[in-house]
Protein backbone atom coordinates (compact mmCIF):
# COMPACT_ATOMS: atom_id res chain seq x y z
CA UNK A 1 0.00 0.00 0.00
CA UNK A 2 1.23 3.67 -0.91
CA UNK A 3 1.98 6.51 1.23
CA UNK A 4 -1.00 8.14 -0.28
CA UNK A 5 -3.72 5.58 0.90
CA UNK A 6 -1.97 5.13 4.13
CA UNK A 7 -2.70 8.57 5.22
CA UNK A 8 -6.13 8.18 3.91
CA UNK A 9 -6.79 4.98 5.26
CA UNK A 10 -4.99 6.66 8.51
CA UNK A 11 -7.76 9.76 8.23
CA UNK A 12 -10.97 7.47 8.09
CA UNK A 13 -9.77 5.45 11.58
CA UNK A 14 -9.01 8.58 13.23
CA UNK A 15 -12.48 9.44 12.14
CA UNK A 16 -14.23 6.53 13.50
CA UNK A 17 -12.33 6.63 16.54
CA UNK A 18 -13.60 10.54 17.15
CA UNK A 19 -9.85 12.06 17.12
CA UNK A 20 -10.37 15.05 16.08
CA UNK A 21 -6.62 16.53 15.87
CA UNK A 22 -5.41 13.54 13.79
CA UNK A 23 -8.24 13.96 10.96
CA UNK A 24 -7.34 17.46 11.24
CA UNK A 25 -4.04 16.64 10.64
CA UNK A 26 -4.07 14.15 8.35
CA UNK A 27 -7.36 16.46 6.47
CA UNK A 28 -4.46 19.33 5.80
CA UNK A 29 -1.93 16.50 4.79
CA UNK A 30 -4.21 15.16 1.99
CA UNK A 31 -5.39 18.44 1.18
CA UNK A 32 -1.68 20.22 0.46
CA UNK A 33 -1.03 17.06 -1.27
CA UNK A 34 -3.82 16.97 -3.30
CA UNK A 35 -2.89 20.89 -3.87
CA UNK A 36 0.69 19.98 -4.95
CA UNK A 37 -0.74 17.32 -7.34
CA UNK A 38 -2.67 20.32 -8.56
CA UNK A 39 0.11 22.08 -9.07
CA UNK A 40 2.00 19.28 -10.67
CA UNK A 41 -0.75 18.11 -12.76
CA UNK A 42 0.55 14.22 -11.55
CA UNK A 43 0.26 12.24 -8.61
CA UNK A 44 3.24 12.44 -6.52
CA UNK A 45 5.67 9.36 -5.66
CA UNK A 46 6.47 8.80 -1.84
CA UNK A 47 9.78 10.85 -1.70
CA UNK A 48 7.20 13.86 -3.37
CA UNK A 49 4.98 13.38 -0.64
CA UNK A 50 7.90 12.98 2.28
CA UNK A 51 9.16 16.23 1.25
CA UNK A 52 5.26 18.27 1.48
CA UNK A 53 5.35 16.23 5.29
CA UNK A 54 8.74 17.74 5.70
CA UNK A 55 7.74 21.06 4.51
CA UNK A 56 4.38 20.85 6.88
CA UNK A 57 6.87 19.92 9.86
CA UNK A 58 9.23 22.68 9.45
CA UNK A 59 6.25 25.05 9.44
CA UNK A 60 4.80 23.68 12.84
CA UNK A 61 8.23 24.14 14.25
CA UNK A 62 8.31 27.83 12.82
CA UNK A 63 4.90 28.10 14.34
CA UNK A 64 5.86 26.82 17.51
CA UNK A 65 8.71 29.14 17.92
CA UNK A 66 6.21 32.14 17.18
CA UNK A 67 3.53 31.02 19.26
CA UNK A 68 5.95 30.21 22.40
CA UNK A 69 7.32 34.15 21.60
CA UNK A 70 3.48 35.45 22.06
CA UNK A 71 3.04 33.49 25.41
CA UNK A 72 0.63 30.76 23.67
CA UNK A 73 1.75 27.66 25.34
CA UNK A 74 -1.28 26.15 24.82
CA UNK A 75 -1.24 26.52 20.95
CA UNK A 76 2.19 25.24 20.78
CA UNK A 77 1.12 22.52 22.53
CA UNK A 78 -1.15 21.63 19.94
CA UNK A 79 1.25 21.83 17.11
CA UNK A 80 3.47 19.61 18.84
CA UNK A 81 0.99 17.05 18.60
CA UNK A 82 0.47 17.90 14.80
CA UNK A 83 4.06 17.25 14.57
CA UNK A 84 3.98 14.19 16.14
CA UNK A 85 1.50 12.87 13.82
CA UNK A 86 2.77 13.63 10.89
CA UNK A 87 6.15 12.20 11.90
CA UNK A 88 4.82 8.75 11.44
CA UNK A 89 4.88 8.92 8.02
CA UNK A 90 8.22 9.68 7.53
CA UNK A 91 11.51 7.82 7.45
CA UNK A 92 13.27 7.09 10.46
CA UNK A 93 15.51 10.07 11.02
CA UNK A 94 19.15 9.44 11.09
CA UNK A 95 20.99 10.21 14.20
CA UNK A 96 23.61 13.06 14.43
CA UNK A 97 26.58 10.58 14.76
CA UNK A 98 25.00 9.12 11.24
CA UNK A 99 24.83 12.17 9.51
CA UNK A 100 28.58 13.00 11.16
CA UNK A 101 29.80 10.05 9.27
CA UNK A 102 27.82 11.47 6.09
CA UNK A 103 29.30 14.87 6.36
CA UNK A 104 33.30 13.45 6.76
CA UNK A 105 32.26 11.07 3.57
CA UNK A 106 30.98 14.07 1.66
CA UNK A 107 33.78 16.47 2.74
CA UNK A 108 36.62 13.52 1.50
CA UNK A 109 34.31 13.29 -1.81
CA UNK A 110 34.11 16.63 -2.89
CA UNK A 111 37.80 17.95 -1.44
CA UNK A 112 35.90 20.69 0.63
CA UNK A 113 38.23 23.14 2.26
CA UNK A 114 37.06 26.35 2.91
CA UNK A 115 33.37 27.43 5.00
CA UNK A 116 32.78 28.52 1.03
CA UNK A 117 32.01 24.76 0.42
CA UNK A 118 29.18 24.08 2.44
CA UNK A 119 26.76 23.64 -0.69
CA UNK A 120 28.88 21.21 -2.27
CA UNK A 121 29.37 19.27 0.58
CA UNK A 122 25.32 19.86 1.84
CA UNK A 123 24.18 18.46 -1.68
CA UNK A 124 25.79 15.31 -1.65
CA UNK A 125 25.36 14.33 2.48
CA UNK A 126 21.58 15.36 1.11
CA UNK A 127 21.39 13.18 -1.22
CA UNK A 128 23.15 9.97 0.24
CA UNK A 129 20.58 10.78 3.17
CA UNK A 130 17.53 10.25 1.50
CA UNK A 131 14.98 12.64 3.30
CA UNK A 132 16.21 10.75 6.52
CA UNK A 133 18.52 13.90 7.88
CA UNK A 134 17.37 17.21 8.66
CA UNK A 135 18.73 20.15 6.68
CA UNK A 136 19.51 22.46 10.04
CA UNK A 137 21.45 20.12 11.46
CA UNK A 138 23.97 19.26 8.44
CA UNK A 139 24.25 22.93 7.33
CA UNK A 140 25.91 23.52 11.56
CA UNK A 141 28.12 20.00 10.88
CA UNK A 142 29.01 21.23 7.68
CA UNK A 143 29.67 24.60 8.94
CA UNK A 144 31.80 23.02 11.69
CA UNK A 145 33.92 20.64 10.23
CA UNK A 146 34.87 23.28 7.56
CA UNK A 147 35.80 26.09 10.07
CA UNK A 148 39.25 27.31 9.57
Amino acid sequence: MDLKTTIQNDMKTAMKSGEPLKTGCLRMLIAEIKKREIDKRSALDETEIQKTISTLIKQRNDSIDAFLKGGRQDLADKEKLEIDVLKVYLPTQLTEQEVDLLVSAAIEETGAKVPQDVGKVMKVVLAKAGGRADGKMVNELVRKKLQP
